[in-house]
């Protein structure tokens, strides 16, 4: 069976230290806790969104060590379709190494090894799950050259999302072109775009200025401020409030709602774009109530059983 949500992306992994607030530079800190963790953009919202019952591909990018093969199972126990991940034998698996403050707040640094190797020749590969696709979802944590070529694959075939992330002040426009909705958050906004700092007051200019650059639709996520959504045919941004809670890590809490999105989108598409994101802000407020990437994204069973009907 076609998977309806299809990603193509990154694959990390996370070695996580805690801290009771990040270090300031040149600065050592005790830190309270370690983790190895499974993460990276592409494959945290591939499953986040298996995790609510979608049928997902993931195309990527693995190394040659153990922690590919640790990965590939924990996918497939999520029941996500990696047939189309490609061990890289002359890499390492790419790694994220991230601090996590007791406010939640997070900082991260990573290396991306065998997701450099993602390469366009890759997607073609997969041309054909790539364009059975109801919902295809890519990042900037990968060659961008790839992500160019899956969006031209899928152009014609479904819904794509790019997510913006890592932040990048200069990418092919053709990208915001073939997408059909580009999603970042503030700190991405603000290296795409120049504007400095991104909040509530200046997020209509954000928007215009995206929309000039070629964006069809855009998505700007502001954490617990929720987010703002306008479009080429409503320049107008609308806001999507988020529930308020006290976070306690919110790493992963932006690939959690792009899963959730992708999710709604495929699955009940006669939604309005607000309810979807409004759906997927509660799918990502409760990832930030629970420590890790994977072990934060909730099941279906997790959630109000409105969120689905």
């Amino acid at each position: 069976m076609a998977s309806k949500i299809v990603v193509v992306g990154s694959i990390m992994i996370d070695f996580t230290s805690f801290s009771p607030r990040l270090p300031k530079p040149g600065e050592t800190l005790i830190g309270t806790k370690f983790e190895k963790k499974y993460g990276g953009k592409g494959a945290n919202q591939c499953v986040t969104a298996a995790k609510l019952g979608a049928s997902t591909a993931l195309i990527a990018s693995l190394g040659y060590d153990t922690f590919a093969q640790e990965y590939l199972e924990i996918l497939k126990t999520e029941n996500v379709d990696v047939s189309h991940v490609q061990i890289q034998k002359d890499k390492h698996s790419g790694i994220a190494h991230i601090t996590v403050a007791e406010d939640g707040e997070n900082s991260i640094v990573i290396v991306l090894g065998a997701n450099e190797s993602l390469t366009p020749e890759h997607a073609d590969s997969a041309v054909d799950v790539i364009k059975s696709a109801s919902v295809l979802l890519c990042q900037f944590e990968v060659p961008l050259e790839t992500t160019l070529h899956a969006l031209k694959l899928h152009r014609g075939h479904g819904f794509s999302i790019v997510n913006g992330a890592p932040a990048r002040a200069n990418f092919d426009p053709e990208i915001l072109k073939l997408c059909d909705l580009f999603c970042v958050n503030e700190t991405e906004a603000e290296v795409t775009t120049g504007i400095q700092p991104v909040d509530l007051s200046n997020v209509q200019q954000v928007v215009d200025k995206l929309l000039d650059k070629g964006c069809n639709a855009i998505i700007l996520t502001l954490g617990s401020l929720g987010a703002v959504y306008a479009s080429k045919t409503n320049r107008n941004v609308t806001r999507i409030p988020a529930i308020k809670v006290h976070p306690v890590d919110t790493t992963g809490a932006g690939d959690a709602f792009l899963g959730g999105l992708a999710y709604f989108m495929a699955y009940h598409p006669n939604l309005l774009m607000d309810e979807c994101i409004r759906r997927a802000c509660v799918v990502a407020t409760h990832s930030v109530l629970q420590f890790g990437t994977h072990a934060s994204f909730p099941r279906r069973s997790d959630l109000p059983a409105d969120l689905f009907t």
